[in-house]
């Protein structure tokens, strides 16, 4: 049964699903009124008395947006920093913690096997630089982190763990809060990737134990593009050590830069003003919802979906996992993945496509190098996945 939320409401809200089945959520969602408006009040106010003088006056719009932020995470608003996007957000702190010292002396950073394209290529870069080697943390046969391997690996040369909470291709949830306790055991610093649950799944740092946290204010939050999130603990954040820094994250003192005393070190001067505002209006209606109402929806959506998928000869739904989100991956039989979304889209049906090149750990090696990933949200309809199934059974048929 769907959860207790006003679907006619929330659609009357949204424009975009007056023309579009937008099932490609976890790629970026529609825009509710309220936040397109938002974003408009502020470009209209940058045109008539101009850009910096807009910035002024709206201070207390960007600061709720923190405030939301932090609200959603479990955490506090000075641990809080704007960032353009979730890879921004993983590689300011991740070569902060490189900065600051993390990898002196060599070592090893454990990454899980689900780990997105551009995080791994920063703990990739580092090793370049740095006496470090980058070690995979096996899966369970569905695809869920290991934690018991994890913990085997844990040990006194071990600098980092970067897990994902929701992986872009599959639609299964890692263990995350066991892998927090599992690193604050071992002392270990634990960076979260959260850019798939923000949104759609309730997300508490303190219950998660992690170090830091990044997601992406286009996804599941409903809000502009080139806005993300970077969540670091308070206690944390003198080990990370900022590149990059201008007159935003620092100040310039006689002897030099003297960093910010909270986590607005990692932001820049240069933000996109509307979009942060427009961010802070999408996360107030998040919480409005309730997260927990929110991720019922979502869940009965998807798991709806992947049944009737599974029942379609010729279709795989490749998610696995003990736990799922709202993200739903499958293949269809001698169909490429771009075919069946050129398909969709044909019918006004929007789904995404994730590849190997996301997802080499994971995707790499198997008999399919990209699946369709579909994403329903609040605000999608049953009859909005008829119309996905419709053209996913044709094309199954060929």
């Amino acid at each position: 049964m769907l959860s207790p939320i006003d679907v006619a409401s929330l659609r009357a809200a949204t424009p975009g699903t007056a023309h579009v089945a937008h099932l490609n959520n976890a790629g970026a969602a529609l825009m509710s009124a309220a936040t397109l408006a938002a974003v408009h009040a502020h470009l209209d106010l940058e045109a008539t008395i101009g850009g910096y003088e807009a910035a002024d006056q709206a201070a207390a719009l960007r600061a709720a947006t923190r405030t939301n932020a932090a609200a959603l995470l479990g955490g506090s608003p000075d641990e809080v920093a704007i960032v353009a996007n979730d890879t921004a957000a993983f590689g300011k702190a991740f070569w902060g913690f490189v900065l600051g010292g993390g990898l002196r002396g060599g070592g090893r950073i454990l990454v899980d096997r689900v780990a997105y394209g551009s995080h791994y290529f920063a703990t990739r870069q580092s090793a370049a630089l740095a006496d470090v080697t980058v070690e995979v943390v096996p899966s369970d046969d569905d695809g869920t982190l290991d934690v018991d391997a994890l913990r085997d690996r844990l040990g006194d040369d071990v600098r980092l763990v970067s897990a994902t909470h929701v992986p872009t291709h599959r639609g299964l949830v890692n263990p995350v809060a066991e892998v927090g306790a599992a690193c604050r055991a071992a002392g270990v610093p634990f960076f979260l990737d959260a850019c798939q649950s923000v949104g759609q799944l309730p997300v508490d740092v303190g219950t998660i134990g992690c170090d830091v946290l990044t997601a992406t204010g286009r996804k599941w939050l409903r809000g502009p593009r080139g806005t993300g999130l970077l969540w670091v603990r308070r206690g944390f954040l003198e080990r990370l050590d900022p590149i990059g820094l201008d007159g935003a994250g620092s100040t310039w003192a006689v002897d030099g830069p003297v960093l910010n005393a909270d986590a607005t070190r990692f932001e820049e001067f240069e933000q996109p003003v509307a979009a942060v505002i427009g961010l802070g209006v999408a996360i107030g209606e998040t919480l409005a919802l309730g997260i927990d109402a929110i991720a019922g929806r979502i869940g009965a959506l998807a798991e709806g979906l992947r049944a009737r998928l599974d029942a379609v000869p010729g279709v795989t739904v490749r998610d696995g996992g003990q736990e799922r989100s709202g993200i739903v991956t499958f293949t269809v039989d001698g169909v490429d993945a771009a075919d069946v979304r050129s398909r969709l889209s044909g019918a006004g049906v929007n789904v995404s496509t994730s590849g190997v090149a996301a997802a080499q750990l994971d995707l790499g090696g198997k008999d399919y190098d990209a699946v369709v990933r579909a994403s329903p949200h609040v605000y999608n309809t049953t009859e909005e996945l008829d119309r996905l199934l419709d053209v996913v059974e044709r094309a199954a048929a060929h």
